[in-house]
């Protein structure tokens, strides 16, 4: 194994195939901070021009853009507070406070060291444990599907800030907004009140740039005295300079949690059509339930970034198993790479280890080997992406507006993806207003469809209900979902109590 994978290395340095590697990761890199412009999209868009290649040098240029985009994605959640890409979610709660305690350096280093060392210890343990994680998933039917999501809606509790009332609340408003539009089994049209605008129901992305981008902008200008008043203070914060040995201390000093956010990257990423916005959240929950100062999460914590980026870059390697092992894409970019392969004449699939061993082994180098390109590629450039925060707001709020709005209107190239996100951008500010937290809407809304359909499929399989309390696996998921709300709420009863009595805080969770 090790001298297939050696051999695989020495070829994807060769420059045919290390050029469009680059390539596809600066470009991954460039797409992935782009709020709107979503990897998928990216990697489409780089389709084309890989099919005059060898099929490693086009797999190896998608493979970059896959792992430069699950990273650059941390540069405009760290510094701007909006994700530029679903899985940078829960790297914002902290990165985001972190750069407005005048640390944006250590904010996005921090995200691209545990990216790196995620995406590296998920390889090597890919490679080694390909058919293990193979076999589990094929354990999976509808019912532990469904258990599963429900284990990740559990973290609900953990994802709420002052009051649980309105953290499940938003949870709900995010399940609720899944439903308008075609039932995803039948196709049948629900709460559309005749408008086709609601047809197809509200697309994800224009409602995640819509609720974050749009609240944290206002809520920015609310914050500041003036717009110029809040320039002279980032500019008096900003400290460009980074101690990276320290960096890299804090992520090593917390061998546990790398290893443990790696590892539910890489199940997550094995089990098809969950994707790394469910990884990085579920790594961040478990991060906030093993911390001794769970209090600390979202104003800042080093830890909430760490779990966050090495889970979504290890989720990278799990997603590459179901296409090699089982020829079936785990998510929509590796979609994309099997629709490649299959335009090059090759079958992925159980025999496809055997019988295209030096392209499979070619594919892991390519995977390794984007790590330290992305790296190179962030030290290069990070000097220009932590100047975005020097920009006076005057300048870069319309850009970031205008930014949105293209990126929604690029999803479909129609203009019903900017009424959705100019609707729920009114939508997130005002639940900020209120006091609602907004990591459960956006959470409720990645599971929504998922539990639906699995659900469905569970009951048309067999009408029995017990089964999901029977079948082991599934039953194991839905008592780890109540140890999950269970742990949580004991989390904040603690912390409560540790609260002095002068703070007023009530002594019950509603």
């Amino acid at each position: 194994m090790l001298a297939l994978l050696a051999d695989g290395i020495l070829d994807v340095l060769q420059l045919k195939y290390l050029v469009p590697l680059a390539a596809g990761t600066l470009i991954g890199v460039v797409g992935g901070a782009m709020p709107g412009i979503t990897i998928t999209m990216t990697v489409i868009m780089v389709l084309p021009f890989t099919f005059g290649l060898e099929p490693l040098q086009g797999l190896a240029a998608m493979i970059g853009v896959y792992v430069g985009g699950e990273s650059g994605g941390l540069i405009t959640a760290t510094l701007l507070g909006i994700p530029g890409k679903p899985s940078s979610i829960s790297t914002m709660f902290d990165g985001f406070p972190m750069t407005r305690k005048g640390e944006p350096g250590r904010a996005v280093w921090l995200g691209v060291w545990a990216s790196f060392f995620g995406g590296l210890l998920g390889g090597v343990f890919l490679i080694g444990a390909t058919g293990w994680l193979a076999e589990i998933a094929l354990e999976f039917g509808p019912w532990e599907f469904f258990a599963l999501f429900i284990f990740a809606l559990s973290m609900v509790a953990g994802l709420t800030e002052e009051s649980l009332a309105k953290g499940l609340l938003a949870g709900a408003l995010g399940l609720i907004i899944t439903i308008f539009g075609a039932d995803p089994i039948m196709s049948v049209p629900r709460f559309t009140m005749g408008s086709e605008l609601l047809r197809g129901g509200f697309p994800f992305l224009p409602v995640l740039i819509g609720i974050f981008a749009f609240a944290q902008i206002m809520t920015d200008i609310e914050r500041a005295r003036s717009l110029a008043e809040s320039d002279a203070s980032a500019r008096d914060l900003v400290s460009l300079a980074v101690s990276h040995v320290k960096v890299v201390g804090e992520i090593l000093g917390r061998p546990f949690l790398l290893l443990w956010s790696t590892f539910i990257g890489l199940l997550i990423g094995v089990l098809p059509a969950i994707g790394g916005s469910a990884a990085s959240v579920m790594a961040y929950d478990q991060a906030k339930k093993l911390s001794r100062h769970p209090e600390r999460f979202g104003t800042g914590t080093p830890e909430g970034i760490i779990a966050s980026e090495a889970s979504n870059n290890a989720n990278v390697g799990g997603s590459l198993v179901t296409i090699m092992a089982f020829g079936i894409p785990g998510d929509a970019v590796t979609a994309v790479m099997l629709g490649a392969m299959t335009i090059h004449g090759i079958q992925s699939g159980p025999l496809f280890m055997s019988q295209e061993t030096t392209l499979a082994y070619g594919i892991f180098a390519a995977y390794l080997l984007a790590h330290p390109i992305m790296l190179a590629i962030m030290a290069v450039g990070a000097r220009w992406f932590l100047r975005i925060v020097l920009v006076p707001k005057s300048i870069l709020i319309p850009v970031v507006l205008v930014l949105c709005v293209v990126g929604a209107y690029a999803l479909n190239n129609t203009m019903d993806s900017v009424w959705v996100l100019a609707l729920f951008g009114v939508i997130g500010y005002g639940l900020v207003k209120l006091g609602f937290p907004l990591a459960p809407l956006i959470l409720g809304l990645i599971l929504g469809d998922q539990i639906e359909v699995n659900l469905v499929r569970a009951l048309m399989t067999d009408s029995d209900p017990a089964l999901f309390v029977t079948r082991p696996i599934s039953a194991l998921l839905l008592a780890l979902s109540a140890g999950s709300i269970a742990l949580a709420l004991w989390q904040r009863r603690r912390q409560r109590r540790r609260q002095p009595a002068a703070d007023g805080a009530p002594d019950v969770d509603f």
